[in-house]
């Protein structure tokens, strides 16, 4: 059976590895809140984010962990932190209550929901304060030297924001909200059912108040009573040197307004490489095709090369062959997260010219007569390989 790879426990929580500790502690808060399974009833995708949140805060919060996950990464942890030997939420609150302790002022599943030890794992009478903000994606086309570098970019996008008129609670100024009269002002809709195993209560959020236990008594004749409206935001995003297309990098509450005072959504910018005029990107190496003329190649020289830097002088050496490569160590693209850096691969290739004048082809009749410029291929070392080879694939 095939194991799926962990993913990195920073990114899991959006913070970076200098974070600190009530950095990562803020960051879980609101994964636990977002994820937690008493909000997300018969959701097997969220339960499984809780747990990987949880996970990632355990051994982030932990200077020890830490320190053993940032040297040597899962592989360090062996032996150690392994979620899927529990079998539902109730046996991760039970090993957190050793991990953060349950004295004093409680483990961190009571500061971040307010339960007591009888209740963790059952439903908390908290209310959500209103309907989450969907995320918006950003495409973020950037050149290889922005890459290379690293950048800071704004971009202006389209999105719901929070309506100024009423605060977003989505109330006319001046009035107020009513109970809800479906969840007589609760949030949650509980059914109860029985089976030969018991009772069983499924707690699901209220549909007619989306969980805040209030209505709006008269709505905002702005928004309609939903609390946010369509408009305009600027947005800014520091980018990091060594970043590959595909990537992304989430800002947390940068996304669409919540409905009724909801929390915001996050902004997900996704980066793109722009195709570069002169070089190729492999990994963190970067390729140059450099053509040269034959004189040049024979005779070698000095030649003047693009780089992500800039110009560069490099050295062909006489007797330079087509398919060369020439590597300026430690200049191409630097690892993400890291002190390590691609090279500048140039590959050197042979200009053959199509259009000759009289003269030219005169000069080069006599020049192909001198036993240093054609080539023999029936004396060549290697030919004997290359026909044996060719035999092979036409046998």
């Amino acid at each position: 059976m095939t194991t799926m790879a962990k993913r990195d426990y920073y990114e899991i929580l959006g913070v970076s590895k200098s974070a600190t500790k009530d950095e990562i502690k803020s960051a879980y808060r609101k994964l636990a809140l977002q994820y937690h399974p008493d909000r997300n009833p018969d959701n097997k995708e969220a339960e499984e984010k809780f747990k990987e949140a949880t996970e990632a805060y355990e051994v982030l919060s932990d200077d020890a962990k830490r320190k053993r996950y940032d040297q040597f990464g899962h592989q360090g942890l062996r032996g150690g932190t392994d979620f899927g030997q529990y079998s539902n939420i109730n046996d991760i609150f039970t090993h957190f209550s050793d991990i953060f302790g349950t004295t004093g002022s409680g483990s961190i599943f009571d500061e971040i929901f307010g339960m007591s030890g009888s209740t963790r794992g059952r439903s908390s009478s908290r209310r959500q304060t209103g309907e989450r903000g969907a995320d918006i994606k950003i495409r973020m086309p950037l050149t290889l030297e922005e890459i290379a570098k690293g950048t800071d970019k704004t971009v202006r996008v389209k999105k719901m924001i929070s309506c100024t008129t009423c605060n977003g609670t989505g109330a006319k100024p001046g009035t107020g909200m009513t109970t809800c009269t479906t969840c007589n002002g609760t949030g949650e809709i509980r059914q109860v059912s029985r089976s030969m195993f018991g009772q069983f209560i499924n707690v699901s959020t209220c549909p007619t108040c989306g969980g805040t236990g209030q209505i709006v008594k008269d709505p905002c004749s702005v928004c309609s009573g939903e609390g946010r409206i369509k408009g305009e935001a600027t947005i800014k995003v520091s980018i990091p040197a060594g970043v590959s297309e595909g990537n992304y990098i989430p800002l947390r509450g940068q996304g669409n307004a919540g409905r009724r005072g909801g929390e915001a959504g996050d902004a997900l910018i996704i980066i793109e490489e722009k195709q570069h005029e002169f070089f190729k990107r492999s990994g963190n190496d970067v390729l140059y095709n450099l053509i040269i003329s034959y004189p040049d190649a024979a005779l070698g020289g000095e030649v003047t090369v693009p780089t992500l830097e800039g110009p560069a002088v490099i050295t062909i050496e006489p007797g330079t062959q087509p398919g060369a490569k020439i590597t300026l160590r430690n200049k191409g693209i630097p690892q993400l997260n890291s002190y390590e850096r691609g090279n500048h691969i140039i590959i050197v290739n042979i200009f053959v010219p199509t259009k000759l004048t009289t003269k030219e082809k005169t000069l080069l009749k006599e020049l192909a007569k001198s036993p240093n410029i054609a080539p023999k291929p029936h004396e060549h070392k290697d030919s004997k390989d290359f026909f044996d080879k060719v035999r092979e694939v036409f046998s």
